[in-house]
C-alpha cells in the first residue's frame, strides 16, 4: 500500500518537475514520471485482483477532530478502477507527446502539464478514499483539474463557455452527493464508509432517498440523461488526449460512485432497480440518436459516451433487479456485463478519441462534412478508427461484443423472474439495446465512410500526411490490440471481473459462476470465427490484387457527358443519415441557416442544418433567459458610482438597526 501513495505523490509532482525542463523535454519528462507513478499505483491493485496478498489493502490516516480516521482501501472494486485509470490515462499521456508538439512553440503548456497528472492522481484517490468528507475534497480536486484541462485553448469563446458550463454542472453534481452523504453521516455520527454502510443496511427507509440523491450526483458526472448536458460541449472543447481521459476514464468515477453507494445499500429496493434500468435505457437511446445527427466528430463521440454509459447502466440495473428479486444468476451476469463494459468502453472510446485527435491535428477541423478520402493519406489512423468503430458497435471479434452479449444474456435470464412488471421492463430493455446497436452501426458507417472514404471534400482533407510519429500511433495500436484480445479470450477477463462483482453482491452467488462460462465459450467461438473470416477475405483481396495488377484497365465507352467523379457527387453526413432521422422529427429541434440564391447567377448561397439538444433548447436555455431577465432588473443598482454604494450600505445598516429594535 505504501507504493500506492508514493505513486500518488509522484503523479502530483510530475507536472511541476516537467515544467522546469526545456520545451523539447517537457512532455517526455511528464510521460516518464507519470509512468513511474502509474506503475507504483497499479502494483497493489494487481495484488488484490490476483489475491497475491490480503483480500483488501488498507491505509489509515488519522486527522483527529477534522475528519477523524481516513481509510484508503484497495478492495477488488477499487482495484479494478485503479487498473482502468492508470493504464488508460497513461496511454493518453504517451499520446500527448505527439499531440502537443504543435503547441510547444506557440503556447505555454506548463499549467496543462501540471493539471493532467493531478487529474489522474485525484481519480485514484476518489476510488480508494472511504471517508465521506475526504472523498468530497478529492472529488472537487478532480472536477477543478479537469476544468482547467478543458479550457486549454481558453482564447476560443466556445471553449471557455463549455468549460464554465462543465464547472457549473459539476458543482450541481457535488451538491447532490453532499446531501446524500449528509443524511447518512448525521444518522451514523461518522464519515467512514464502513459505518455508513452499516446504517444504510439497517435503515431501509433511508436507503431509497440516499441512493436517489447519490444517483443524481454521480449520474451527472457519468452523463446519464437528463443530467448529461455538459458532456457534448466539454469533450469536444478539450484536447483530444484529455477528451480520451474524460470519456474513457473520468466519467467512470460517476459509475464507481453509484457502485460504491450500492455496496453500502446492500440489497436494493425494486423501485430504485427499475429506476436505474429505465434511465439507463433512455440514456443509451438518447445518446446514440443524437450522435447520428452530429457533424462534429468529437461531439459525435461525446454523445456515444452517453450511449455507452447507458449500456453500463443497463447492466447494473439488471444486476440490481437480480438482487432485488433474489436471483443470483441475473445479478452476477448483469453486474458482470456492466463492469466489463466499463473496461471495454474505456479502451475503444480512447482509441476513437485519439484517432479523432490524429485527424484533427492534421486537417485542423472536426467537421466531418469537409473531410473525405483520408484512408489514402492516413491509412494507419483509418484502420485503427475502423477497429474502434466495430468494437463500439458491439460486433465480433472485438471487446464490445463480449460485454453487450453478457448484458443481453442477463436480461434474457431475467425473463425467468416471476413478476409481470420485471418481464415487461426487461423486454423493453432488450428491444432498446437492440435498437441502440442498430443505430450505432448506422452512425459509425456514416462517420468512417464520410471521413476516410471517397474523395476529399475540401482543402482541409487534401495534401494530408500521416507523420504523427510513434508516440501517437503506438498508443492507439496498443488499444486496438486490447479490443481484439478481450474479444478472443473473454473467459480469462471474466475470471477477474467476477471478483469485482463479488465485492458488490453477496458471496452466496459464487456457486453460479459456472452459468457464465457456457456463453463465454460461445462468444469465443464467434470471435475466432469472425477473425478467421476477416483474415480469409483479406487474403483473397490481396491475392486478387497481386494477380490482376496491371492486367485490367477500365474505360468509359460513353458516359452521356459524365467525365469523372468529384466531391460534389458524394453523400454528405447529413444526407446519409437523413432517411432514418426523418422518421424521428419530434425528437429534435432543427436550426436552419439558409441564404437562398436571389439572382439568376448568384454569387453566394449556402445551407446548413444544426440539431439542438431538446433538453437544452426547451429547458436549460429558457431557464437561463428567465434568470438573465430577472438579474437585468437590478442592473441599475450597479452604476459604478461610489456614493451610490455607500448609500446602499447606510440603508442596510438602518434596516438592521430598526430590525434589532423590534426583535429586542
Amino acid at each position: 500500500m505504501n507504493s500506492y501513495f508514493i505513486g500518488i505523490i509522484t503523479l502530483i509532482l510530475s507536472g511541476f518537475i516537467a515544467g522546469t525542463f526545456g520545451k523539447k523535454f517537457k512532455t517526455f519528462v511528464l510521460t516518464l514520471l507519470t509512468t513511474i507513478g502509474s506503475v507504483l499505483c497499479l502494483i497493489p491493485a494487481l495484488k488484490v485482483l490476483a489475491h497475491w496478498g490480503s483480500e483488501n489493502l488498507v491505509k489509515t490516516f488519522n486527522f483527529n477532530n477534522l475528519f477523524g480516521a481516513v481509510n484508503f482501501v484497495i478492495d477488488p472494486l477499487a482495484a479494478f478502477f485503479i487498473l482502468v485509470i492508470t493504464v488508460m490515462s497513461l496511454v493518453s499521456v504517451i499520446y500527448s507527446n505527439g499531440y502537443l508538439k504543435p503547441y510547444l512553440e506557440s503556447k505555454n503548456i506548463n499549467s496543462h502539464l501540471i493539471f493532467l497528472p493531478v487529474l489522474i492522481a485525484s481519480m485514484l484517490t476518489v476510488v480508494t478514499c472511504q471517508n465521506a468528507l475526504m472523498f468530497l475534497i478529492c472529488w472537487e480536486i478532480m472536477s477543478l483539474s479537469s476544468f482547467f484541462l478543458v479550457i486549454f485553448e481558453s482564447g476560443k469563446k466556445d471553449v471557455l463557455k463549455a468549460g464554465i458550463k462543465y464547472l457549473v454542472f459539476m458543482h450541481i453534481s457535488v451538491l447532490f452527493i453532499i446531501m446524500a452523504f449528509a443524511i447518512i453521516a448525521i444518522k451514523a455520527g461518522s464519515f467512514d464508509f464502513a459505518v455508513l454502510k452499516t446504517v444504510l443496511e439497517n435503515n431501509s427507509s433511508y436507503a431509497n432517498l440516499v441512493f436517489i440523491l447519490a444517483f443524481v450526483g454521480f449520474g451527472t458526472k457519468a452523463g446519464f440523461v437528463p443530467f448529461h448536458n455538459w458532456l457534448p460541449d466539454a469533450h469536444p472543447a478539450a484536447p483530444s488526449h484529455v477528451s480520451a481521459i474524460m470519456s474513457g476514464v473520468m466519467i467512470k468515477t460517476g459509475i464507481y460512485g453509484i457502485l460504491r453507494m450500492l455496496w453500502m445499500v446492500g440489497t436494493p429496493s425494486k423501485f430504485i432497480s427499475y429506476t436505474v434500468l429505465i434511465i439507463s435505457v433512455i440514456s443509451a437511446l438518447y445518446g446514440v440518436l443524437y450522435a447520428i445527427t452530429q457533424h462534429d466528430l468529437k461531439r459525435l463521440l461525446a454523445y456515444h459516451s452517453i450511449e455507452n454509459i447507458g449500456i453500463i447502466g443497463i447492466g447494473i440495473g439488471v444486476g440490481m433487479l437480480g438482487l432485488a428479486y433474489a436471483n443470483p444468476v441475473v445479478a452476477l451476469v448483469g453486474f458482470g456485463g456492466g463492469i466489463l463494459h466499463i473496461l471495454n468502453h474505456s479502451i475503444f472510446k480512447e482509441l476513437l478519441f485519439l484517432s479523432a485527435g490524429s485527424v484533427y491535428i492534421k486537417t485542423h477541423t472536426r467537421n466531418v462534412e469537409v473531410l473525405g478520402g483520408l484512408i489514402k493519406s492516413m491509412p494507419a489512423t483509418a484502420i485503427l478508427f475502423l477497429i474502434g468503430s466495430v468494437a463500439i458497435c458491439g460486433l465480433p471479434p472485438f471487446n464490445g461484443f463480449i460485454s453487450e452479449f453478457l448484458i443481453y444474456f442477463g436480461m434474457f435470464k431475467g425473463l425467468a423472474i416471476h413478476n409481470f412488471a420485471a418481464v415487461i421492463v426487461l423486454l423493453f430493455a432488450i428491444a432498446g439495446l437492440a435498437l441502440v446497436g442498430t443505430m450505432a452501426i448506422l452512425c459509425f458507417t456514416k462517420a468512417f465512410s464520410i471521413i476516410f472514404l471517397g474523395m476529399p471534400r475540401s482543402e482541409n482533407a487534401q495534401n494530408v500526411t500521416e507523420d504523427c510519429g510513434k508516440s501517437m500511433i503506438l498508443p492507439m495500436s496498443f488499444l486496438a490490440l486490447l479490443t481484439l484480445l478481450i474479444g478472443i479470450y473473454p473467459q480469462y477477463v471474466f475470471w477477474h471481473i467476477k471478483k469485482v462483482v463479488f465485492a458488490i453482491i453477496p458471496q452466496t452467488t459464487m456457486n453460479v459462476c459456472a452459468v457464465c462460462y457456457e456463453p463465454m465459450r460461445l462468444m469465443q467461438t464467434i470471435a475466432v470465427f469472425a477473425v478467421a473470416l476477416v483474415a480469409f477475405i483479406t487474403f483473397m483481396i490481396m491475392l486478387k490484387l497481386k494477380f490482376t495488377k496491371g492486367k485490367i484497365a477500365l474505360h468509359e465507352t460513353w458516359g452521356c457527358g459524365y467525365n469523372r467523379g468529384n466531391n460534389h457527387m458524394q453523400y454528405t453526413a447529413s444526407s446519409y443519415a437523413s432517411p432514418f432521422l426523418s422518421m424521428l422529427k419530434p425528437l429534435f429541434k432543427k436550426v436552419f441557416d439558409i441564404e437562398k440564391p436571389k439572382k439568376l447567377f448568384p454569387k453566394s448561397a449556402h445551407f446548413s442544418l444544426h440539431i439542438e439538444d431538446i433538453e437544452e433548447a426547451y429547458l436549460i436555455n429558457p431557464m437561463l433567459k428567465l434568470d438573465e431577465w430577472f438579474l437585468s432588473k437590478f442592473e441599475a443598482m450597479q452604476s459604478g458610482n461610489i456614493q451610490s454604494y455607500i448609500r446602499y450600505g447606510l440603508i442596510f445598516l438602518v434596516i438592521v438597526m430598526i430590525g434589532s429594535l423590534f426583535i429586542g
